[in-house]
Formats: structure tokens, C-alpha cells, sequence
């Protein structure tokens, strides 16, 4: 169901509304590619908590390389508004979203409101671990020959 529920959103993103590297498509894109969990980060230009998290938590989750090991998307609630309530169900911004593929489906985290960088790298490094730990479990439950 969420796998629908993403590749539905990904036909509402809109090409180019952020920088390339930052869509919610090219985030997609990575993550049916790579496997690697994905994080949203949904909000927008006049919401004072959103801006924060713009300005000075993704500037220092970037330097101490929190990025790495995930696909990233920004989303701006005003000029993607379709994408951003998909994302969201409708609910209070700003909103970090993680997802991740597991052998059940797509599992959805999320972290609401204006938080800080440890908070945030901590919300980044669990939805990491537990994606680690599930393929584990997966490769272990393949190789014994569970189904």
C-alpha cells in the first residue's frame, strides 16, 4: 500500500521546483535504485520552524555527512501542495519523513516539527540502523530458507 502510495506521489512531483539534487523524484529515483532509505523533508518559505530546519539544522546534518547513506528530498508545501499533503496525510509542518523498503512493504517514520540537529541526525542514524537490522533479517531468513 505505501509503495502505491509513493509511486502515486511521485507522479505529482513537479520537476525543477528545488534544487535537482533535492527533488522528490530524484530522491525517489535513488532510492528504487539504490534500496537506501529516503528522507522528506516537508515545509515551506514563511513557516518559521520549516526556515530553522533550512537554514541551520540541513546545513550541519550535510557537514557531519548525515546525508550519505540516504536519499533526500525537500518539499515545499506551497508550490508542491498535491505531493506535500500526500506526504503528510495533511498534517502540521515542518514534517521529516524516512522511508525505507523492507520484505513486508515500505515503512514510513516521521519527526514533527522544528527540531534540533542531534535530534534529527538521531531520527536519520535509528531509521539507518533499522533498515540495516531488516535486511539482516531478510538475507538470514533467505539463506536459511524460511519464506
Amino acid at each position: 500500500m505505501l509503495g502505491v502510495m509513493l509511486s502515486a506521489v511521485l507522479s505529482l512531483a513537479l520537476p525543477g521546483s528545488e534544487a535537482e539534487a533535492e527533488t522528490y523524484a530524484a530522491a525517489y529515483k535513488t532510492i528504487v535504485e539504490s534500496g537506501r532509505p529516503m528522507v522528506v523533508l516537508v515545509g515551506t518559505d514563511w513557516c518559521p520552524p520549516c526556515v530553522a530546519m533550512k537554514r541551520h539544522v540541513l546545513p550541519e546534518l550535510r557537514k557531519r555527512r548525515c546525508f550519505k547513506k540516504i536519499a533526500f528530498a525537500r518539499v515545499n508545501s506551497d508550490q508542491e501542495a498535491d505531493l506535500a499533503k500526500r506526504l503528510t496525510g495533511g498534517g502540521a509542518i515542518p514534517q521529516m519523513i524516512m522511508f525505507r523498503r523492507t520484505a513486508d512493504g515500505w515503512v514510513r517514520r516521521k519527526l514533527i516539527g522544528r527540531h534540533n540537529v542531534d535530534a534529527v541526525e538521531r531520527f536519520i542514524e535509528q531509521g539507518i540502523a533499522l533498515d540495516h537490522a531488516s535486511r539482516r533479517r531478510e538475507s538470514h531468513r533467505l539463506t536459511s530458507g524460511q519464506r
